[in-house]
């Protein structure tokens, strides 16, 4: 490629941003009173929000659904086009239906509009074209009009599709907020994924898979290597006879040992072991282990349960669980 050519494509595709960006600079301007009255009847409502759409306008409704499903909002998509041929049954009473549309008057859009009249429900317009049919049929109207697409004829949607993708977030997160929706909350309905477990996985979890590599404080030098080996967590816990934790014992010290002594008859767990072991409770969230271990520099991390040994956390668990 040629440097011409680069300096092209990339002046196109800076020009695409900054078309949309200076587009977008009015969308706060229609956080207005008909924004607000949709939050409130959201929130005041027994059912669920039914968003619908018709091509990209539908793409846009499927991610504002799985936003709002996310965050505590109950919602669910009905194409708009399969609404009009038997999906219209998906509304129920208590539902508030959401049609995004760009132009508001898209023949699907137009057979749609009066027939969610007739159910009784309350529709919601979202549109770039406040004069539409569609925006005449609504009880509340949220305006997404842009003033041109990022596309250079003007027809490709591109501008006016991320201008309904913006409100979109903008009512969900207004939802969350009013409902003081936590990160416990976010939490049960993203179980799975590094997202979820950023949220929920606690450090004993993760202890509580592994084996519990342990010696005693009179173990030999023999046994400490064996167990270190047989684990695969690069370290063991030191315990007493009362199982109080006294110490741990890592790779790093048996390299340690064997640099200093020439002759291992005789020493024992006590003699190598790294006393006052850093620590963390079960009760610790992972992702913050990741942090605090990547603090101290060390792999792996002795866990704690009511202060007694719960097992070990290695840094291989935390990347096997996505979290680094």
């Amino acid at each position: 490629m040629t440097q011409t050519k680069a300096n092209l494509i990339k002046s196109y595709g800076i020009q695409a941003i900054t078309d949309e960006i200076n587009s977008l600079a009015v969308l706060p301007q229609y956080v207005d009173d008909s924004f607000c009255s949709l939050v409130a009847l959201l929130l005041d409502s027994s059912g669920r929000a039914v968003v619908t759409g018709i091509g990209k306008s539908a793409i846009i409704a499927q991610k504002m659904v799985a936003t709002m499903n996310s965050t505590g909002q109950p919602a669910v998509f009905m194409h708009a086009a399969d609404a009009i041929h038997g999906d219209l049954g998906i509304i129920q009473p208590g539902d508030v239906v959401i049609a995004i549309s760009k132009s508001g008057n898209t023949p699907e859009i137009k057979v749609l509009a009066p027939l969610l009249k007739s159910f009784g429900n309350k529709l919601v317009a979202m549109v770039g074209n406040i004069q539409s049919e569609l925006a005449a049929q609504a009880d509340i109207v949220i305006n997404t009009t842009v003033d041109k697409e990022a596309c250079p004829n003007n027809l490709a949607p591109t501008t006016s599709t991320t201008a309904q993708l913006i409100m979109g977030d903008a009512i969900a997160i207004a939802l969350l907020r009013m409902r003081n929706f936590s990160g416990n909350d976010f939490s049960k309905y993203h179980p799975g994924g590094a997202l979820g477990k950023k949220l929920y996985l606690r450090c004993g979890d993760i202890a509580a898979r592994n084996d519990k590599p342990a010696v005693s404080t009179s173990a030999s030098v023999n046994e400490v290597i064996v167990c270190i080996s047989k684990n695969r967590l690069g370290a063991a816990a030191v315990l007493d006879e009362s199982g109080l934790l006294m110490g741990i014992i890592t790779d790093g010290d048996i390299r340690r040992m064997l640099e200093k002594h020439s002759n291992l008859q005789g020493l024992t767990a006590t003699d190598i072991m790294s006393k006052s072991p850093k620590t963390l409770d079960a009760e610790t969230l992972a992702v913050e282990a990741v942090e605090w271990m990547s603090r101290q520099k060390i792999s792996q991390i002795i866990i704690l349960r009511d202060g007694k040994y719960a097992g070990m956390v290695h840094l291989h668990d935390l990347n096997r669980e996505g979290l680094l």
